[in-house]
């Protein structure tokens, strides 16, 4: 298997409460070379504590998310992947942050609200098995070749 080099080595926040789904991206991510670290939350509450909880000044945020990627599905408990996608690309501390949608709403007005809050990438999850983790090793693909930033506050 295949690690990026350090110089790319990024930590992935996957934000997916289905387990199947999160259980089939890492292993099709492993398939396609990515060996990052991964995040795993469960729900959209956990999620937002991981980035703004602790009472966190906006350096020490940025610090703390220092080249990180998210992989966010919309349809989570407790806060929706709408409300964290407003609020990573609302603030200055965690506006640079990649974030690549990653769901099974296939909807052009929710696919457009998403680009308007400042998501990077949409991707609609196939409903198929083979088809889901194609789509996810090509994610791969595109991950092992992505550059994230090194720090989030400019």
């Amino acid at each position: 298997m295949m690690v990026p080099a350090f110089d790319d080595q990024f930590t992935l926040v996957m934000i997916e409460d289905d387990a199947g789904h999160a259980r089939l991206i890492r292993k099709n991510l492993e398939r396609a070379g990515i060996g990052n670290p991964v995040r795993h939350f469960e729900d959209g509450a956990s999620a937002i504590d991981y980035f703004f909880g602790d009472h966190l000044s906006a350096e020490q945020v940025a610090e703390r998310h220092e080249r990180t990627l998210v992989l966010l599905d919309l349809n989570i408990p407790h806060i929706d992947g709408y409300e964290i996608l407003r609020r990573l690309k609302g603030d200055p501390s965690t506006r640079a942050i990649p974030v690549i949608v990653l769901t099974t709403t296939d909807n052009p007005r929710e696919i457009d609200r998403c680009y308007e809050l400042g998501c990077n990438v949409y991707i609609t999850k196939p409903v198929e098995y083979d088809n889901f983790s194609d789509a996810i090793r090509k994610l791969g693909l595109m991950l092992a070749v992505v550059k994230v930033p090194n720090t989030v506050v400019k």
